[in-house]
């Protein structure tokens, strides 16, 4: 899990223009992925404030504080500036107070202000640090999509995971992480996975080594970050075990506390895996989309029975 996030990376990121740095700000840490409208502390309710979260300053706040004196603007805002706030940013570029310049200075705060609107910046922004500041976990797999749908891999070591990426990119899917697999829980239904910097975008093969996708396949080969929507765990094939048939019992995989879809699919010479899981993940697809095949051919038998 990433422990914080730079001011300084979220302003480069957002393009927002730098109206006052505090001391050291490009790298001040933003630790929560909250925001705040500070349009009760400016009428002196401060219950319950978080001072670690950044402050957005709107057209409901500049309205309020425009109706004020210049004496009474500066009794407003000392109490929340004083609270050492990481950052205040203004929305609409609306122009700044004198007063709020002077307290950002007094209280060492960094003030900033964007373009956008403050429904349409507060949306980006908390899309932003909740992607940056996500839980994050890492599993040996390998992560591709298939038909728009992403596909964990999973399986020991040897099982032929990445022979069964490197077909399926020469079949036209995209390669997203080999061998390691970081996962982060972005929502409370949403995993997404990507690559370490240092291996994205090679894939090893016992007997060649390390290749470069990307350099190879091309760019259209590989994808930097996909949700997993279904895990599939490939094993050795073994004999007089029961496999599933027919599809009709719905198995999951436990990944951060989400219960994300998986198969298990057996593993032996002659069945070509890449056919299998991009049957697999056409199959996955039409169930999102409501339709079962396993559920279609039971009610079809049920039908023939009572007849």
């Amino acid at each position: 899990m990433d422990d914080f996030v730079k001011l300084g990376t979220l302003i480069e990121e957002q393009t927002l223009e730098l109206v006052h740095g505090a001391k050291d700000y490009a790298t001040l840490p933003i630790t929560i992925a909250e925001i705040n409208r500070p349009s009760l502390q400016l009428a002196g309710f401060f219950e319950h404030f978080d001072p670690k979260r950044i402050q957005i300053f709107g057209m409901v706040e500049y309205t309020y504080l425009e109706a004020l004196s210049s004496e009474e603007r500066l009794t407003r805002l000392e109490p929340l500036f004083e609270k050492k706030i990481p950052a205040m940013v203004i929305t609409r570029d609306m122009p700044v107070f004198p007063e709020l310049l002077e307290c950002a200075q007094k209280y060492d705060v960094t003030l900033l202000r964007t373009h956008e609107t403050t429904s349409q910046f507060m949306s980006d922004l908390i899309l932003s640090l909740s992607v940056s500041l996500a839980p994050m976990t890492t599993v040996h797999g390998v992560l591709v999509e298939v038909f728009g749908e992403g596909i964990l891999l999973m399986g020991e070591s040897g099982v032929g995971k990445s022979e069964t990426a490197i077909e399926l990119v020469k079949r036209g899917h995209r390669l997203v992480a080999d061998d390691a697999v970081e996962i982060k829980k972005v929502s409370r239904k949403t995993l997404v996975g990507s690559s370490p910097d240092i291996i994205r975008h090679f894939i090893e093969l016992r007997g060649i080594g390390v290749i470069d996708v990307k350099r190879i396949f091309g760019i259209g080969a590989v994808k930097d970050t996909e949700n997993i929507n279904l895990v599939i765990n490939l094993e050795p094939w073994q004999s007089g075990k029961q496999y599933d048939r027919l599809g009709l019992d719905t198995y999951t995989t436990d990944i951060m506390g989400l219960q994300i879809p998986s198969l298990t699919i057996p593993v032996k010479p002659g069945r070509n895996l890449a056919i299998i899981i991009e049957v697999a993940a056409m199959n996955h697809r039409q169930r999102k989309m409501g339709y079962n095949a396993a559920e279609e051919l039971n009610r079809r038998l049920m039908e023939q029975i009572e007849e």
